[in-house]
């Protein structure tokens, strides 16, 4: 399998990974130069010149100057710029509108520029430039490549391509990747995604794949239809398949579950992209962490957990950050984004590098209680009791139970299990139990009888797919939260409960 174009990619991998690890040492002063540079550009702006951009000369001013915002306090400059409104956000328009869909906002509609761009092109690229750097593997660039992503079809709002940030990024895939990259184009503007997954199968069976990408949930339906067509494992289909791309939510509760349709364990690399920029990939292959993008024309800002409700809560630059800590993420880029909060929160686990982990969402949480109760503490919690007791999960969420007169509240497990417990009363008790370790306002909560220890729905098979399904959000980068602190998606899910 090793030809000119593996041979070729060997010394430009190693050029890359030097260049990221020298970045690294220089993260905090990149940032300075960033914030900068962003603020000098930005105050000749609509948006510059209503917060006074052009008085700021510092961090502390820059924090006076621009509060922090989620996507409703941007609504009135990007509708301006949707009217082709020069200079608003950034100078001149945007190149591309990433569309994304949003909760309270509907559709969202994130700006690319054209110094951004480079940003969601060079992310994914460096990710996978670095493990070729590290591990000495460039084999799997002869072969076939597949990243499953939106449709490329673009519609135009105010005279802006408009589309899904993966169908951008395709229209960005150099041509001498283009010929080993699958599905074709024509697959991948298909909307529907069942009919989509039929003729990726079809397109990929027979082909030499050797890198396929995506979000796990749907990377597992595409090798569960591949394994339902052929009966067999997808080692045998593609016996050089040598690495999965990933991202968008935490890997590790689908791991086992691919690997066994797979038939064999392979290398992953995991990804940190957004339709707001490309934040950190994995640099390290089989350790946990992602390298911060420190010098990519993003300005990183961190807010503690605790206060990211508060009116004025403490804003931190990466020089300031503290091991350990949870922290909602904010940004302020080339792309004319200004103190945005993106919704995620992070965890550095590294200072040397800035290496993070990603913890959850902002609003995917529990604290119908006060526990506040975040994604990274449910997964793990479930990855250690299923380890334990030989469980495999497909997908699950989680909700609070809030009882209306007799009885008491209760957390709602929803699981679909691949491999359920053989003694599901126990696995519900170690559950509870290692979700009290994880999680100490949870335990005051459960030992003062305030809450009653959680309870288990087992879904039927394809409950979340189908669940998916029913509301039209079956594929692409679509996943089920996992958690809500309401009952939105659990009552939804109850159809589907295994009697």
């Amino acid at each position: 399998m090793f030809n000119f174009k593996s041979l070729l990619a060997n010394p430009f991998a190693k050029m890359v990974h030097y260049r990221l690890q020298k970045e690294a040492k220089n993260a905090v002063k990149d940032q300075q130069s960033i914030l900068n540079q962003l603020i000098k550009i930005g105050q000749r702006t609509v948006f510059g010149k209503d917060h006074g951009l052009d008085k700021v000369s510092d961090y502390a001013s820059y924090k006076q100057a621009v509060p922090i915002r989620d996507y409703e306090g941007f609504k009135s400059y990007i509708e301006l710029v949707k009217k082709g409104t020069p200079n608003v956000l950034w100078k001149g328009l945007p190149i591309y509108f990433a569309k994304t869909s949003g909760t309270t906002s509907g559709v969202k509609y994130i700006p690319i520029t054209k110094d951004s761009i480079s940003n969601h092109i060079n992310g994914a690229r460096n990710a996978i430039l670095t493990y070729m750097a590290t591990t000495g593997n460039t084999a799997f660039a002869g072969g076939r490549m597949m990243f499953l992503s939106g449709s490329p079809e673009l519609e135009r709002v105010g005279g802006i391509a408009t589309g899904r940030l993966s169908g951008i990024v395709n229209h960005h895939i150099p041509a001498y990747l283009r010929k080993n990259q699958l599905p074709s184009f024509e697959t991948n503007c298909i909307e529907e995604w069942e009919e989509k997954l039929e003729k990726v199968v079809e397109e990929t069976l027979g082909k030499d794949m050797t890198l396929i990408g995506g979000i796990p949930p749907w990377m597992q339906m595409y090798f569960d239809s591949l394994v339902a067509k052929t009966g067999k494992p997808v080692k045998d289909l593609f016996p050089n398949l040598q690495l999965l791309v990933q991202g968008g939510v935490n890997f590790e509760p689908y791991k086992t579950k691919l690997f066994e349709t797979i038939g064999k364990e392979i290398d992953t690399i995991e990804l940190f992209p957004a339709s707001e920029g490309f934040f950190a990939f994995q640099d390290r292959r089989n350790e946990p962490g992602l390298l911060l993008n420190t010098n990519s024309g993003i300005f990183y800002e961190f807010i503690p957990l605790a206060e990211v409700h508060n009116e004025n809560p403490t804003r931190l630059s990466l020089g300031e950050v503290q091991l350990g800590e949870q922290y909602a993420l904010i940004i302020s880029s080339n792309a004319g984004l200004w103190g945005y909060s993106i919704g995620d929160t992070v965890k550095f686990i590294s200072v040397d590098p800035y290496r993070i982990i990603v913890s959850g969402r902002v609003k995917h949480f529990i604290s119908a209680f006060g526990e506040h109760v975040i994604g990274e503490e449910v997964e793990q919690a479930l990855l250690k009791a299923a380890t334990e007791m030989n469980v495999s999960v497909i997908e699950f969420t989680v909700a609070p139970f809030i009882a209306q007169g007799e009885g008491k509240s209760y957390h709602e497990w929803f699981i679909e299990f691949e491999k359920a417990p053989a003694d599901l009363e126990l696995f519900r008790q170690k559950l509870d139990t290692y979700l009290c370790e994880k999680n100490v306002y949870y335990k005051d909560l459960i030992d003062g009888k305030i809450l009653e220890p959680l309870k288990i729905s087992a879904l039927q098979k394809n409950g979340f797919i189908n669940y998916m399904r029913a509301q039209g959000k079956l594929g692409g980068q679509n996943k089920v939260p996992r958690l809500s602190n309401d009952r939105n998606i659990a009552d939804d899910l109850t159809h589907y409960i295994n009697k």
